[in-house]
């Protein structure tokens, strides 16, 4: 193999299709956009949803309930699970990633009391539980929150 007969995979690299160039290109005058009618204009933008002016799906539903749209997505995490750590290391949330414990931390990350804790361990995440932090303190660590 030499760096002169490199060349991309088949199928990744391709010419962008320009509309509206004339009618020998398959797609020339009106640009695939058909004749007349509000879609065929200038700026037309239809917002998501729309239904021609019947009443909307999401009109038409019942709503149910009350959601919150600013309450934070907190990922709980079981104290019992930080004795992978060895003794005396400091667990944040990219200590917990590195690990593989923790894939996305989302809003933020909390230690609830599930379990045991063996390991004397400096803690730094979002939020407690008091009795995980009492047992993180009783093993000898910090619980610091950031």
């Amino acid at each position: 193999m030499n760096l002169g007969g490199l060349k991309p995979a088949d199928g990744s690299k391709f010419k962008s299709f320009r509309r509206g160039r004339g009618h020998g290109s398959g797609n020339g005058k009106t640009a695939g956009r058909g004749h007349k009618g509000q879609k065929s204009r200038s700026g037309y933008s239809r917002r998501p949803g729309f239904e021609g002016g019947q009443m909307p799906l999401y009109r038409r539903l019942p709503k149910r309930g009350f959601k919150c749209f600013n309450t934070k997505d907190i990922v709980a995490f079981n104290i019992q699970l930080l004795n992978v750590f060895e003794d005396g290391a400091t667990v944040d949330i990219d200590a917990l990633k590195s690990k593989g414990l923790l894939k996305n931390p989302r809003d933020g990350v909390k230690i609830l009391a599930v379990g045991e804790l063996k390991k004397k361990l400096t803690v730094r995440v979002n939020a407690y539980s008091a009795k995980a932090a009492e047992k993180i303190e009783a093993a000898g660590g910090k619980a610091e929150v950031i």
